[in-house]
């Protein structure tokens, strides 16, 4: 069975994507499912809670990128939250940061 890495918690006006263990080829669709699925929610906002992701390779990246671009596209805020040190490291490095905030 695949390891679940990624889930939707939606409150008032929103939406929580956790990410959890590792984000790579094999696991990149369920995260890009979840986002595309907090964005048709229309929230006000879209938090991708990064607290329990130990791992995040560029297909990874290109998902956070890929939900980023819709949710700005339908005027919803999209903020990253709570990486890890190793995680955090990725997201300066590739130049995410600069274009996604990052809540703390």
């Amino acid at each position: 069975m695949e390891e679940l890495v990624a889930r939707l918690d939606r409150d008032a006006d929103t939406a929580t994507v956790a990410l959890r263990g590792e984000i790579d080829v094999a696991t990149v669709d369920q995260v890009r499912v979840a986002l595309t699925d907090a964005i048709a929610g229309r929230p006000r906002a879209i938090v991708v809670d990064l607290a329990d992701l130990s791992f995040i390779d560029s297909t990874g990246l290109g998902a956070l990128i890929f939900g980023f671009q819709r949710a700005r596209d339908a005027d919803i805020a999209f903020r990253l939250a709570r990486p890890t040190r190793g995680v955090r490291q990725v997201l300066v490095l590739s130049g995410l940061l600069e274009v996604v905030e990052l809540a703390d």
